[in-house]
C-alpha cells in the first residue's frame, strides 16, 4: 500500500524543496521554462543563420564606413599638397622658360675663376636635385591621390554590398518568423540607460568563436564568456531577479550555455502571466539587452509575445499559449 503525506506536512516540505532548488539552480528553471526556446529546430536554425550573417555584415559595414571615412581624411591632406606641389613645379617652369636650356651652360661660362665654376656648378646641380625633387614628389601625390580615391570607390560598393546581404538576411528572417509572427510590433521602453561593457571582439570588429567553457553561476552547468559577461552586465545595471542559464535537455541555445531566461516575478519562474510591477521589469530587461546588443552579442531576444532579431528588429512571436511558451513569464536571451 503507498502512504501518502498529510497535506498538512507536504506543503511546508515542498517549499523547503522548491528554495533549496532554487538557491543550487536546479528544478525551478525547468519548472516554467519552455523546452524548446525559439520555436522549431528549423526556425531556430534559421534566426541564427540570419542573425550571424546580420551581424557580421554589420560589422563590416561599420569597418568600411571607418576606412571610408580615413581615406577621406588622408585624400583631403593629400589634395592640400598636391596644390601646393603643383604651385612650387608651376614655379620652376616658369623659370625654366624665361632663363632658356642654355642658360646653365652660359652661367658656367661666363665664370671668371675656376673656383666661381665650381661654386656656379654646384649650386646648379642643388636646384637641379631640388626642381627634380619637387616634380617626382608631386608625381607621387598625384598618384597618391588617385589610390586614395579608388580605396574610397571600393569601399562605397563594399558597403552597398553588404547593406544587400543584410536587406536578404532579412527577408529571410522575416519569412523563417512568418509562421509564428503576424509582423512587425512596438517592442519595449523602460529601464535604466546604463551602457552594458562591450565583450571582446576580433580586430575586424567581428565575434570571436566561443565554446561553453566557463563555469554557469546560475547552475552548476556550462556558458559562453560571452554570456557571462552579459550575465553579469545585465545584474551590474540592476536586473538581479532570478536567472538560468545551462540546460542540458532539449535543443537551442541553452546546452550550447549560449542563452539565459530571465524570470519576470521576482521569486523565481512562474507559471503565470507577467502583470503589473513583473511586466514592467520584463518590458525594462527586453529594452536593455535590445540597447546593448551591439556590445553584448545578443542573437535574439524573447518577451512578451515579441522577439527580437538583429534584422527585423521587434516582431509579434506565438508559442503554444502557456506562459513559458508564449515567454511572459521570463525574458528569452540568446547570444552569439
Amino acid at each position: 500500500m503507498r502512504t501518502t503525506m498529510p497535506s498538512g506536512r507536504r506543503s511546508p516540505l515542498i517549499a523547503v524543496l522548491a528554495a533549496v532548488a532554487m538557491l543550487l539552480g536546479v528544478g525551478a528553471a525547468p519548472a516554467y521554462a519552455e523546452p524548446n526556446e525559439g520555436g522549431s529546430k528549423k526556425l531556430r536554425d534559421t534566426l541564427e543563420a540570419t542573425a550571424k550573417a546580420h551581424i557580421e555584415a554589420q560589422a563590416k559595414l561599420t569597418n568600411s564606413q571607418r576606412r571610408q571615412k580615413e581615406l577621406t581624411s588622408q585624400l583631403a591632406a593629400v589634395e592640400v599638397r598636391l596644390v601646393d606641389l603643383t604651385e612650387q613645379v608651376g614655379e620652376v617652369a616658369a623659370q625654366s622658360y624665361r632663363l632658356g636650356r642654355l642658360s646653365a651652360a652660359a652661367m658656367l661660362l661666363e665664370s671668371t675663376s675656376p673656383e666661381a665654376f665650381l661654386e656656379r656648378a654646384a649650386n646648379l646641380d642643388t636646384m637641379a636635385q631640388r626642381d627634380g625633387k619637387k616634380i617626382r614628389e608631386l608625381t607621387d601625390v598625384r598618384e597618391e591621390a588617385r589610390a586614395a580615391k579608388i580605396a574610397i570607390d571600393g569601399e562605397i560598393r563594399e558597403q552597398q554590398k553588404q547593406v544587400l546581404v543584410m536587406a536578404k538576411r532579412k527577408r529571410e528572417a522575416e519569412a523563417a518568423l512568418a509562421a509564428v509572427s503576424s509582423g512587425s510590433s512596438g517592442g519595449f521602453s523602460g529601464g535604466s540607460s546604463t551602457s552594458a561593457r562591450p565583450a571582446p571582439r576580433n580586430s575586424d570588429g567581428s565575434w570571436p568563436s566561443e565554446s561553453c567553457s566557463v563555469n554557469d553561476p546560475t547552475t552548476s552547468g556550462c556558458i559562453t564568456p560571452r554570456t557571462l559577461n552579459a550575465l553579469q552586465q545585465t545584474q551590474a545595471a540592476g536586473y538581479k531577479r532570478y536567472v538560468s542559464c545551462y540546460r542540458s535537455g532539449g535543443s537551442g541555445e541553452h546546452p550550447k550555455g549560449r542563452a539565459c531566461d530571465f524570470s519576470a516575478a521576482a521569486g523565481g519562474f512562474e507559471d503565470r502571466t507577467a502583470t503589473g510591477g513583473d511586466k514592467a521589469y520584463g518590458d525594462a530587461l527586453a529594452a536593455w539587452h535590445v540597447r546593448n546588443a551591439g556590445r553584448l552579442g545578443v542573437l535574439y531576444v524573447i518577451w512578451y509575445r515579441q522577439i527580437w532579431h538583429p534584422g527585423t528588429g521587434w516582431r509579434s512571436y506565438g508559442g503554444s499559449g502557456s506562459p513559458a511558451a508564449d515567454h511572459t513569464n521570463h525574458v528569452h536571451l540568446s547570444m552569439y
